[in-house]
């Protein structure tokens, strides 16, 4: 049976309800981490936007969608299991870590996957969306980043993704975004305050 909800964000996802016996104690003493990006506007590079816990791929596509484009409209969100993100150490300073790899080789076998490549560009900044490439595992995709996007630019940590492990956003579901509005209610520019404190101040001294 389909959840029953008011919110027809919900209903679109046509989510079917589960039992509460479905789970047991353990399972719910920690949800799985997922890692969340986003892209902000058409054109924009996706970005690292943070983490949620949830059950299932799509509750954490749908957490996901109202912690970090409740705010902020977006065009696109990628999740991603945190336990499928491949992650290399990192520099130190302004080291290139493509630098480190230059005599890196692979015995690699198997067939070719698609792989998201996401650099660190800046410590405390977030990873951002390079590109794709194919690889036959996540060392081989490493040799093919390197020769597809080392600039000479400092980059001081890789995440490594597989296309197949992303719950990503796609044409059909860019409807899920036009129930966003601009909340310029929020905006404090949008009282005119400082107009406002004028007028009273020349009718009191009017």
């Amino acid at each position: 049976m389909a959840v029953d909800s008011l919110d027809p964000r919900i209903r679109r996802w046509n989510l079917q309800q589960q039992r509460a016996e479905d789970y047991s104690a353990q399972d719910l003493d920690q949800l799985p981490t997922y890692e969340v990006f986003v892209q902000l506007k058409d054109g924009k590079a996706f970005e690292h936007a943070g983490i949620v816990h949830a059950a299932t791929p799509d509750m954490a596509f749908l957490f996901a969608k109202e912690q970090f484009s409740r705010r902020y409209t977006c065009t696109g969100m990628w999740v991603v299991p945190s336990d499928l993100v491949w992650v290399t150490s990192f520099t130190e300073l302004e080291e290139n870590l493509y630098d480190h790899i230059s005599n890196m080789t692979t015995k690699a076998r198997g067939p070719l996957e698609d792989y998201h490549v996401f650099h660190l560009i800046k410590r405390g900044k977030q990873h951002k969306y390079e590109g794709q490439v194919q690889a036959k595992d996540q060392q081989h995709a490493l040799l093919m980043a390197k020769e597809k996007f080392d600039n000479g630019k400092p980059v001081l940590n890789i995440w490594l993704i597989k296309s197949v492990d992303m719950r990503i956003t796609t044409e059909e579901d860019q409807i899920i975004w036009s129930t966003l509005k601009e909340k310029t209610h929020r905006d404090v520019i949008s009282y005119r305050a400082g107009d406002r404190l004028k007028k009273f101040k020349e009718k009191e001294n009017g």
